[in-house]
């Protein structure tokens, strides 16, 4: 089958920021070459540290074969950085005229047909576009810090934005593991940030008045509702809160509520001195000593931990973020995993290379007992995918299930550690397939554990095994011939707590 031609092959990042060094990081680890232009004198630096945190975090967020990570090119133009690339991404700081300067820039020396993103959090796109000669392909895609992490990203075309560039901008975001959520009509601030201001301007009154300090109000939203609308948002949340009666009653009992005198939500606070010292020292307090950078990474574990828990849940179907994360992987490993691939069946076959990351160790620094039966059922799925038993197989009805597994642990796995696996086929037929995989620390090659699988071909709308087509079982008949000739693993055939 014809693949689909991507939307962004190149892209240019202009300014190279917080967010814009973010954007950067969310192309090149989607296999993006990237031209970037910052007049930061560190900007490459900056830039790499950014690209240091994404790539941690995406270790720690999917087993899927990336792609070869694209090339930053760092230019001194934004017509160096703009020529012949599909997207361009404007992040240059939230100042109307300067924006409009450099989108109108970006509009002469970019391809008439390429994309022109704007990351402002609040100006009209028709405001920024008002100078361009090829207006219908600029819009703002506004995103949410970590870039490279968080999915969502706001379209917002302004009057002069063609609905066919909306169209392309959704896909192209896509590609690279994003939600495009387009707002239907252009408006200050667009959703997410009208919603975060009417909460950021309550929180500064709370502290202003003394009600709570900095690490309170963090703790109240941490522990309660950041929880609730991390999964379900706001409304879905709310219909909940309604018992069986849903929404209208929710509204119908606390409705009245709003016309109560409870929020300075009209009232601004006066940011003086004070009160910024104030906020200030709080910060610093509740910090504990935390650098920005450590705060980020924390802040990216736990946003990874939160995303597999939601890849996870709705019966293993995904939910929310949880759910873009698995059909990001499907399309990554569609792409990159279940591409044919050369082997050598005369030796076991090295099927995953990996390193343990923050999110798979327990309190004792090592790697948790169900990180090593991860990294088994993913040995597995590789083997899988090597003959032909891919995505598109298990969605026709047919997969392998795995029905018995024995795991030793001969070793410790820690934190940072490089680690490979083989797996050495010991028996197969029509149905089963038998096999040995070992755990191996990367540097040494000693092996940290082992598990014995077997697996049975099943047809799965049936619910019973059936044998595996012919194509399947030919792909598997070279390695079982190979392996044949190895010698049995030492631990093959074991039980537990049976004496050495």
């Amino acid at each position: 089958m014809e693949r689909k031609l991507s939307i962004i092959n190149k892209a240019a990042c202009i300014g190279g920021g917080v967010i814009g060094g973010a954007w950067a990081a969310r192309f090149a680890l989607a296999g993006i070459d990237v031209n970037i232009i910052d007049p930061h004198p560190e900007a490459e630096r900056i830039i790499g540290e950014v690209m240091a945190n994404a790539e941690k975090a995406y270790g720690m967020l999917t087993m899927a074969p990336l792609p070869q990570r694209g090339k930053l090119t760092f230019c001194k133009s934004i017509q160096q950085a703009v020529e012949g690339v599909d997207w361009i991404q404007e992040s240059v700081p939230e100042r109307l005229e300067l924006k409009r300067g450099v989108i109108t820039e970006i509009d002469a020396f970019a391809r008439p047909d390429a994309l022109i993103g704007s990351s402002t959090s609040g100006l009209l796109p028709s405001d920024l576009q008002a100078d361009m000669k090829y207006p219908e392909r600029m819009f703002v895609a506004h995103p949410y810090n970590p870039v490279y992490l968080l999915p969502l990203v706001e379209l917002v075309g302004g009057k002069k934005t063609s609905a066919a560039t909306i169209r392309r901008a959704e896909e192209g975001v896509a590609e690279v593991g994003m939600k495009g959520v387009v707002i239907a009509k252009e408006i200050e601030a667009f959703v997410g940030d009208r919603l975060l201001e009417a909460l950021w301007r309550e929180a500064l009154w709370l502290i202003q008045d003394d009600i709570c300090d900095t690490e309170t109000l963090d703790n109240v939203m941490r522990y309660s509702f950041g929880m609730r609308w991390a999964q379900m948002g706001l409304f879905e949340t709310y219909r909940i809160a309604g018992g069986e009666a849903g929404m209208r009653h929710f509204l119908a009992q606390f409705g009245p509520c709003l016309k109560w005198p409870w929020t300075k939500f009209t009232d601004v606070v006066d940011l003086d001195d004070a009160l910024v010292e104030k906020i200030g020292a709080q910060s610093d307090a509740q910090a504990a000593g935390r650098s920005i950078r450590e705060l980020e990474r924390i802040r990216d574990e736990n946003l990874v931990g939160i995303m597999h828990a939601l890849k996870a849940s709705n019966g293993g179907e995904g939910w929310g973020a949880g759910k873009l994360l698995a059909d990001f992987e499907k399309r990554l490993w569609a792409k990159g995993g279940d591409q044919a691939k050369t082997y050598n069946a005369s030796g076991p076959l090295r099927l995953i290379d990996t390193k343990v990351n923050a999110a798979w160790v327990d309190y004792n620094g090592h790697m948790t007992e169900h990180r090593y039966l991860q990294l088994f059922g993913d040995t597995s799925d590789a083997l899988l995918r090597l003959i032909g038993v891919d995505f598109a197989y298990v969605e026709a009805g047919h997969s392998y299930y795995t029905v018995e597994t024995h795991i030793r642990h001969l070793g410790e796995a820690k934190l940072g550690q490089a680690l490979y696996t083989t797996l050495q086929l010991l028996a197969s037929d029509e149905k089963r397939i038998h096999f040995f995989t070992r755990i191996h620390d990367g540097a040494s090659g000693d092996v940290i554990a082992t598990a014995e699988q077997m697996m049975l071909h099943v047809d799965a709308k049936a619910g019973k095994s059936v044998p595996a087509p012919e194509d399947v079982l030919a792909k598997l008949k070279p390695i079982a011939e190979g392996h044949a000739k190895l010698a049995t693993p030492e631990g093959a055939g074991r039980h537990v707590g049976q004496k050495r």
